[in-house]
């Protein structure tokens, strides 16, 4: 298989040709470090003796394994795909932050990106530097920059902070200006990650009008969300990936529904987390049972619903949001979060380790398959970890003294008393 990163496109149509892209990570052992000019001299002087010492076995892990496809100039194409299928991996590919191991990968234009809160700027320069310095990094002109940053300021709303270096940003802060920057340099191909969901709702829905705007002008945009409703209104075409392959390719209406079919074949009742050092908060388990206290992942619609969280506070917080959603189809069909603010003061949770349990009551839920999506963020919209899909459960009408019109109408079923009377003659 021919190994390779970017090579110059030959057709006018494609604007992205990826073929028998393969990438591997390393479980264990030593990592890889930067190496200068001094030390590959050294190491090749050294590589004869390498001979005599037994290299340690390190295991490897396919993030990515043979994805193939071609974006045509002028598409949205969604990425769909559970924590841990390759999606964030492709797309560090595709924007030259990370290589492939093998297959290649062929790109036609400039590209603008947006992925983890943090990457492409300088932290030590300024909000207007940093416009500057990413115009040049996309091969700009600095009379190009200077007739965009007026539009670039006004959509990120942060004039006031535009002459602050950039690491005294909130994490929404960057990701305003950096969306702006990502979208109106005018990249002929604009990535964008799920680091939009560390915005505000009215922001995020700004994002995606601009990326519409941008496929209207022709420009290609690959987007990578777990919010269906988004990847329904701004894709044309969708790609499911599952372990690092392509599962499905083609109407995003129908990957969607094939990605939904997937999660009901792989219901899950009990999910643990691993730590993550550089954070406040993680979560540490997550499982869903019945009544019976028993982890299940099979419900009636007459039985009630437990989902339990547990997670480590590692230091004491302020104005800690933890949210919780149910997802079918892929529409968010209930939202409950348990949030640090009273009275518009934020509260303290002090360190420790936590658990909380949210009960949904009887016939709340309609039949069908749910997904479960756990969030923990502070009250400056900082995300200490967001788990997409974490569970999948189902809901099924084995009861003979439910009407079977309990099956029929809206997602949410609620309790609401119907005070009738008569009307006299």
């Amino acid at each position: 298989m021919i190994t390779g990163f970017l090579k110059p496109m030959t057709s006018d149509k494609i604007a992205i040709h990826v073929s028998h892209l393969s990438k591997q990570y390393k479980l264990g052992g030593p990592q890889e470090p930067y190496h200068t000019l001094r030390d590959a001299i050294v190491n090749s002087l050294k590589a004869p003796l390498n001979i005599f010492h037994e290299a340690p076995l390190v295991e490897g892990f396919w993030a990515l394994k043979d994805v193939s496809f071609d974006v045509e100039q002028g598409e949205v194409v969604g990425i769909i795909g559970r924590n841990g299928a390759g999606k964030s991996t492709l797309l560090k590919i595709l924007s030259r932050i990370t290589s492939p191991t093998e297959g290649t990968v062929e790109l036609h234009g400039r590209v603008g990106s947006l992925l983890e809160v943090g990457t492409g700027f300088h932290p030590e320069l300024t909000g207007r530097e940093n416009i500057y310095l990413s115009g040049s990094i996309l091969g700009m002109k600095r009379r190009e920059i200077d007739a965009k940053l007026d539009e670039i300021v006004k959509f990120s709303e942060i004039e006031k902070f535009l002459d602050t270096p950039v690491k005294r940003y909130s994490s929404g802060m960057y990701v305003r200006l950096a969306f702006a920057v990502a979208a109106h340099l005018e990249p002929e191909i604009l990535l964008v990650d799920e680091v939009l969901a560390v915005g505000d709702a009215a922001f995020q829905k700004k994002c995606l009008g601009k990326m519409g705007e941008v496929a209207k002008e022709g420009r290609t945009v690959i987007f990578v969300s777990h919010n269906m409703n988004a990847i329904r209104n701004l894709c044309t075409k969708s790609i499911v990936l599952m372990n690092g392959k392509k599962s499905f390719y083609g109407n995003t209406l129908k990957a969607i529904n094939y990605y939904n079919s997937q999660l009901s074949n792989n219901l899950s009742k009990s999910v643990h987390f691993d730590d993550i050092p550089d954070k406040s908060l993680i979560f540490s388990r997550i499982s869903i049972f019945n009544e019976k206290k028993m982890d299940d992942e099979y419900f009636d619609l007459d039985s009630n619903i437990i989902i339990e969280i547990e997670y480590v506070v590692k230091k004491d917080l302020v104005g800690t949001n933890l949210a919780l959603s149910i997802i079918k189809d892929g529409l968010n069909v209930l939202w409950t979060f348990d949030i640090d603010c009273e009275r518009k003061l934020f509260d303290l949770r002090p360190k420790g380790s936590y658990r909380s349990r949210i009960v949904l009551p009887t016939g709340l839920l309609g039949v069908g398959v749910y997904s479960v999506y756990v969030d923990g963020a502070n009250y400056n919209a900082e995300h200490f970890a967001k788990y997409p899909d974490c569970l999948t459960f189902k809901i099924e009408n084995n009861s003979r003294d439910l009407m079977d019109s309990v099956n029929l109408g809206g997602l949410v079923g609620l309790p609401l008393k119907w005070n009738t009377t008569k009307i006299p003659e």
